[in-house]
């Protein structure tokens, strides 16, 4: 599976941007789905996850009430769109697959298996 994200850039504090993170194959519908972020000289952590059938849903408590994670498994897209963004959430977003689906839906680096190439997400204050 290649996952390749979009829609980051530079945005002010209390704006929204929309990720994108589109994958190859025809198994996309198989994979749990997850968003992790990385700010410079920290370690990539959980953003938000989804289920395969995207009916179980998980947030890291920092973004909860402010991001929202989807899929379409028909366009084999995840979605992360973020409102009332901090200069906090400023890191490298990466979109990553995890071939096993639990629920709830796993939370660790280490637990998924495909990782895309990251896109920059810029909240200036």
């Amino acid at each position: 599976v290649q996952l390749v994200e979009s829609g980051g850039g530079l945005v002010q504090a209390g704006g929204s941007l929309r990720l994108s993170c589109v994958a190859s194959g025809r198994t996309f519908s198989s994979y749990a789905m997850g968003w992790f972020r990385q700010a410079p000289g920290k370690e990539r952590e959980f953003v938000a996850c989804i289920t395969r059938s995207g009916g179980v849903l998980s947030y890291a408590d920092s973004v909860k009430g402010r991001f929202t994670i989807s899929r379409d498994n028909a366009k084999n897209t995840v979605y992360l769109q973020m409102n009332s963004l901090k200069p906090e959430d400023t890191a490298v977003y990466y979109c990553a697959a995890d071939w096993t689906d639990v629920v709830p839906p796993r939370m660790k680096v280490k637990d998924y298996d495909y990782w895309g190439q990251g896109t920059q997400v810029t909240v200036s204050s």
